[in-house]
């Protein structure tokens, strides 16, 4: 690997910690979302959604918890989804 490839996984590491650690619990909440009633209902945009809002929960629960970018997306995921959800409602009307 590059050394700027090794210089931009070591900061990745120091910011969100271990991605094994992280992979293992995005994969435990995953596991848990996809076993609930309404998962085989819901439409890709918010699978999709809460995915990536997993993701960043790991990166929260095994990182830095203070970075406010991490929470920041975790908002921007929600708001796709709502703004997704009006746009299906006003077709509806």
């Amino acid at each position: 690997m590059s050394n700027n490839l090794n210089s931009i996984l070591q900061d990745r590491g120091n910011r969100y910690g271990s991605f094994r650690n992280n992979a293992q619990i995005a994969q435990n909440i995953k596991s848990i979302m996809h076993g609930s009633a309404n998962w085989n209902t819901m439409p890709d945009y918010m699978k999709e959604s809460l995915h990536m809002i997993a993701h960043k929960v790991s990166r929260i629960l095994e990182g830095d918890c203070n970075y406010d970018d991490s929470w920041v997306d975790i908002a921007g995921y929600a708001t796709l989804v709502v703004e997704e959800i009006q746009v299906e409602n006003s077709e509806k009307n």
